[in-house]
């Protein structure tokens, strides 16, 4: 593992029990949110895939129970064994494990859908084909993919600093237009694109993408 990528592990084992304490209850107040997440739940079972997706970067585990409310059978992954091991703690009764979105614990076409809420925003350039195709690897043909993501331009930042806990990591807010060229090349073809304006402390407007995967040898898009 490189050391950018220690450093955003580290750091999020640190944020578990931060994210535990300030993002539980969050998503009932997010009716967007809950929307395109009822939309690619909907999708995903309608596709008669066998409903079983995953949530890439699952942190505590907050979607899972929701996800399961919508009737698709949810597993989580996250790179910090910390976020796991709050997500068993907080949201227990789903499977969880720790895994790399750049190299994902999953057999080939073997989910019918994937979930990425805000895990996209840590990939650097150079990762960032590399993460596109796993997740087109796992999902089966005619299966979804869901993420939420903060709109910009894609540059490097620097996270953690404000909240005062000793962490900073690297954070990456690529454009609307960049992830669909990503999903795009990587096989997915956009079914929904949606986002809003920025809220309270929030600095640029939040996206929301549904895609479809593509049969093999479909032509991308």
């Amino acid at each position: 593992m490189d050391a950018q990528t220690d450093e955003l592990r580290d750091a999020h084992d640190k944020l578990a029990e931060w994210y535990s304490e300030r993002l539980v209850g969050l998503l009932e107040s997010m009716p967007i949110e809950r929307a395109v997440l009822d939309l690619f739940c909907e999708l995903t079972l309608a596709a008669d895939l066998g409903g079983d997706v995953a949530d890439i970067g699952c942190g505590t585990g907050r979607l899972l129970p929701y996800l399961a409310g919508r009737g698709v059978t949810p597993r989580g992954v996250d790179l910090a064994p910390g976020m796991i091991e709050v997500a068993r703690r907080d949201n227990p009764g789903f499977p969880y494990e720790v895994g790399d979105v750049r190299a994902l614990p999953f057999e080939d076409a073997s989910l019918a859908g994937v979930v990425c809420w805000y895990s996209l925003i840590f990939l650097p350039p150079e990762s960032r084909g590399a993460a596109f195709g796993e997740l087109a690897r796992v999902v089966r043909p005619g299966g979804y993919f869901v993420c939420a993501f903060k709109d910009g331009d894609g540059e490097r930042r620097r996270g953690g600093l404000s909240l005062n806990i000793g962490i900073e990591f690297d954070a990456y807010w690529m454009s609307a237009a960049e992830m669909m060229e990503r999903l795009d090349a990587s096989g997915f073809s956009l079914v929904f694109q949606g986002g809003r304006p920025p809220e309270g402390t929030e600095t640029v407007p939040q996206g929301y993408l549904v895609a479809r995967r593509s049969a093999p040898g479909a032509p991308p898009g």
